[in-house]
This record gives structure tokens, C-alpha cells and sequence, in this order.
């Protein structure tokens, strides 16, 4: 895509001028976020879960998932999916956005899962066993009495992690995927307006964090409201 030409223009001028860039890069990031975070959720659970099994396999599994993943930096992670597993013959993985999704799915995962074993390991003891005493299955008792509390406490953690991944989301500009840092990058490469640029763009973040974090409050109070 063609860069805007700058010259002779103040902050502002640059401002207006290249909104309609980052708003498209803007666009990318939230898509990277909301899907970073939907199967984030769904791997941090199962992790969570697999992570206080009794049988043994499973554990190990979870163990071991979370430890690769938060034990490895984010950028490195991206790389692999997206430079290293084509190089197996994972063609699916040429694709920018989706490596990108993958790698930020993976990576927010493993950070979830330790938020919601706490959370879930903070409910006593008791709870499951009176469930259990009902007549409740294992997988019942965790649906209907220990993951409705627990989510009250996974919440404001969790939210951390959202804005966190929406940050985190800047890495993928490494592998070419039109979002917020991207843009920034390759207009100044363009232009040489680095300054007015980036500043620009951490502009861009610091709103998309403010209505993350403002969302998430509102989320949390509404569910401390049915305590």
C-alpha cells in the first residue's frame, strides 16, 4: 500500500493524514486481540484442567504446555510458527495473520492457564466434595459449582492478560501483518518521521488499552454485583 507524503506537515498534519492507515492497522490488532483472547480462554482452561488432573499423562501434558510457553519469548514463539513450521511442509502457516493468531493463541494459553488453576484451586475443598455427595460427576460439579465461583476470581487477572495481548500484539509487525507498529514502521521508512510516527502510534495503543481496561471494570463490577 502507498504511504502518505508528510513533508512539510506538523504533528497534526501527520496525525490526520495517516489515520486512515492506522485505523486499518488498528482493525488488525483488535481482530489479533479478540482472537488471541477467544482461544486463549479455551486453551487456558483446558490447560487448567489438565494441569489438576489426577491421572497422570494428562498433567503432564498441561505441565508441560505452559512451561514451554511461558518460558520462551513471544517473538520467538511468532518465528517458529510462522518461519519454522513451513519449513516441515506446514504450508497452512505461510499465512502472516494466521501464524501471527496462532502464535499469540498458543502464548496467551499458557499465561491464562495458571490464572484460572488458581482461581479454581482457591475454591476449598469442600465445595467439590458436598457436589460430589449430590450425586454430581467430576465434570458436573466443575461446570455447576467451582467454575461459576471461579470466574469471579479468573476476571481481573485475566483482563491483565488481555491488555497485555493487546501490546503483545505489536510483535507480529515482525512477520509483516498490517497492524498499529507496522504501520508506523513502514511509513517511516517512507518518510523518515520516526518520532511523530511512533509517538503516534503508542497514542493508538494507550486508547486501545484505556477501553480494554475500562470494559473489563465494567465486566468485573457487574459480576460482583450478583455475589
Amino acid at each position: 500500500m502507498p504511504t502518505p507524503p508528510l513533508v512539510g506537515l506538523d504533528f497534526w498534519g501527520v496525525l490526520v493524514k495517516t489515520l486512515p492507515w492506522f485505523v486499518r492497522g488498528a482493525e488488525y490488532t483488535l481482530f489479533l486481540t479478540v482472537i488471541g483472547s477467544f482461544f486463549g480462554v479455551i486453551l487456558g482452561l483446558l490447560a487448567a484442567l489438565a494441569r489438576i488432573s489426577s491421572f497422570g499423562p494428562t498433567r503432564a501434558l498441561g505441565t508441560f504446555y505452559t512451561w514451554v510457553f511461558r518460558g520462551t519469548p513471544l517473538l520467538v514463539q511468532i518465528w517458529l510458527v510462522y518461519f519454522g513450521l513451513p519449513s516441515l511442509g506446514f504450508t497452512i502457516f505461510n499465512n502472516a495473520l494466521f501464524s501471527g493468531s496462532v502464535a499469540l493463541s498458543l502464548n496467551t494459553g499458557a499465561y491464562l492457564a495458571e490464572v484460572f488453576r488458581a482461581a479454581i484451586e482457591s475454591i476449598p475443598r469442600g465445595q467439590m466434595e458436598a457436589a460430589r455427595s449430590l450425586g454430581m460427576s467430576y465434570a458436573q460439579a466443575m461446570r455447576r459449582v467451582i467454575l461459576p465461583q471461579g470466574i469471579r476470581r479468573m476476571i481481573p487477572p485475566s483482563i491483565n492478560q488481555f491488555v497485555a495481548l493487546l501490546k503483545d500484539s505489536s510483535l507480529v509487525a515482525t512477520i509483516s501483518v498490517w497492524e498499529i507498529t507496522f504501520v508506523a514502521k513502514t511509513i517511516t521508512a517512507a518518510t523518515f518521521r520516526s518520532f511523530d510516527l511512533f509517538t503516534l502510534a503508542a497514542l493508538y495503543y494507550l486508547v486501545l488499552t484505556t477501553l480494554f481496561t475500562t470494559l473489563g471494570a465494567w465486566v468485573e463490577k457487574r459480576l460482583l454485583a450478583y455475589e
